[in-house]
């Protein structure tokens, strides 16, 4: 297994003879209004992708853990072959299909595909009202005979869903999307350094890639933050923090 952080939550995954992109956002840099209701007014993304052939990957497949913009764009849209093959959640299959993509897959539960099992997973996409607003979002377990169990756990801050599937896969990697996203009101809603910590904690067990970070205005931890915060508490040795374009 082989993963590569290509920017935000955009990751370029090779895995059992696959090539798997997951969560892209192709969009150029500042081409994208700021998050409303955010701390800030920069536009989005942050920063542009680390190298321009990021917009003519040609994966066998594409898994999309929910349709929020920084997941999953028109820039990825339309740079996408249509005959790509897309996993998705349920309930988001009208979005592929009105792009034009005609192999669309929603994982209820469980998918096998060449050899690669994924098994969809739940999550808590922020607290409250705003969580409830921000809509169903998942996480996915990819295993393969002779590769290391992967659990991407998809935009969810630290919760009894987290811990079931890290209970019941026992990951040997767990990618997390970090960066405490939060509004003006409200809680986090991805991860903040607390919650990596917390996860590390529970979990001593798997190593942790932390992405999401510095690319949407209003996921407010950078990697520097969580970098200082877990060495001060001590699990630095367990999470790998990649930069753009960085392989894992």
């Amino acid at each position: 297994m082989k993963l590569q952080l290509i920017r935000h939550a955009t990751l370029w995954l090779r895995y059992a003879g696959l090539a798997l992109l997951i969560d892209p956002m192709f969009s150029h840099q500042g081409a994208n209004p700021p998050i409303a209701n955010s701390a800030n007014d920069r536009r989005n993304p942050l920063v542009p992708l680390p190298f321009a052939e990021a917009e003519k990957l040609r994966p066998d497949a594409v898994l999309v853990t929910h349709l929020h913009r920084d997941h999953w764009d028109e820039a990825a849209a339309a740079a996408l072959p249509e005959s790509t093959p897309i996993w998705c959640q349920p309930g988001d299959e009208p979005a592929f299909a009105a792009a034009g993509f005609a192999s669309i897959t929603a994982i209820a539960e469980t998918f096998s595909f060449q050899g690669v099992k994924v098994t969809r997973t739940s999550g808590r996409h922020g607290t409250g009202e705003i969580g409830q607003r921000m809509g169903p979002v998942s996480g996915f377990v990819l295993q393969a005979e002779g590769e290391p169990t992967l659990y991407i756990a998809g935009d969810t801050i630290w919760c009894d869903e987290v811990k079931q599937a890290l209970d019941a896969y026992r990951p040997e990697m767990t990618v997390v999307n970090a960066g405490g996203a939060r509004f003006v009101q409200g809680d986090p809603i991805t991860m903040d350094a607390d919650d990596v910590a917390d996860l590390c904690r529970y979990a001593p067990y798997t190593r942790v890639v932390a992405v999401h970070m510095d690319a949407i205005n209003h996921c407010l931890v950078t990697r520097a933050d969580l970098q200082a915060a877990l060495a001060a508490a001590g699990w630095l040795r367990q999470v790998a923090i990649p930069g753009d374009g960085e392989w894992v």
